[in-house]
């Protein structure tokens, strides 16, 4: 990871910075399993996704857009996710950016069509770090 800062006046434990770096990870695992339940279960009952071509609000219409994408498109794709950069905006609020995207099977870098950076932002609720908001752009490397 490249960097990781906090306002001077948040205080942030070790535990929630690491739940937050983490966050990433559940969504790589629920991918995995092309499980739409776990994926959905990553973020908040209200929250976005945003990818280009697509808005999705709500736990029940990104489960929905996750179990039509494993079923379709993403048939056979793994993600990748790896945290450049985390920002605490309170002890219970924060924002995550990542450089990943989308790997064929057999790769280990997801190509330049399939590269990607995103947003996170996170918020911790009943104790728990959940995904408020998701959105990625293309990455370009050149």
């Amino acid at each position: 990871m490249s960097t990781q800062s906090t306002l001077s006046d948040v205080a942030v434990t070790d535990a929630d910075k690491a739940a937050v770096a983490a966050v990433p990870q559940r969504i790589v695992e629920a991918w995995a399993s092309y499980d739409a339940d776990a994926f959905a279960e990553v973020f908040t009952a209200d929250g976005t996704l945003i990818l280009p071509g697509f808005f999705e609000k709500g736990r029940d219409a990104i489960r929905a857009f996750a179990a039509a994408a494993f079923a379709g498109p993403y048939k056979g794709t793994r993600v990748t996710g790896t945290p450049v950069d985390i920002r605490f905006l309170s002890a219970e609020a924060g924002i995550l950016v990542t450089r990943g995207g989308i790997l064929t099977p057999g790769q280990d870098e997801p190509s330049p069509e399939r590269a990607v950076h995103a947003s996170w932002l996170v918020v911790k609720q009943d104790g728990r770090w959940q995904l408020a908001a998701y959105q990625n752009s293309p990455r370009h490397t050149g």
